[in-house]
């Protein structure tokens, strides 16, 4: 996956993730990485970005990872965001970058649940930094993924 299939994919797709500025910082077999600009269009009243924005992009990068690793299965398997956990640290301000770096973690959970047939579950945590590298956000999305019959 490389930043234009990204776009691509979020404008057919997810257009208020590309309007809001979610962006494919880096991807690789074991980690992703997205961004959002701080602007007048994602921002909240108290002057900082708003915590959906912040949350779309967190979810895209780990969402990114095992969208393309249950692709490169050639399985059909069902995903499903169950729960999700967000922490705020610190105004979001500028360039704020997440990233999952969970990708062996999901090739494992896709094999389970391949192998067994069953539901499994899987926690993708997603950090965010400002330009600084000063974490601004946590987030905590729980995916359960099935193979389907």
């Amino acid at each position: 996956m490389n930043a234009d299939q990204f776009e691509q994919f979020l404008r057919a797709q997810l257009p208020i993730a590309w309007i809001a500025g979610v962006r494919l910082q880096h991807y690789s077999s074991d980690e992703a990485s997205t961004y959002v600009v701080f602007d007048a269009l994602n921002q909240n009243p108290f002057g900082s970005m708003f915590w959906a924005v912040e949350g779309m992009a967190a979810e895209f990068a780990g969402g990114i990872l095992l969208m393309n690793k249950i692709a490169q299965s050639q399985h059909s398997i069902a995903s499903l965001v169950i729960k999700n956990e967000g922490t705020f640290v610190k105004k979001a301000l500028g360039k704020i970058v997440f990233t999952c770096q969970q990708g062996q973690a999901i090739e494992q959970l896709l094999q389970t649940a391949i192998q067994s047939g069953e539901a499994a579950r899987i926690v993708l945590e997603s950090r965010g930094t400002d330009e600084t590298g000063d974490e601004v956000a946590r987030f905590a999305f729980t995916w359960s993924v099935k193979r389907r019959a």
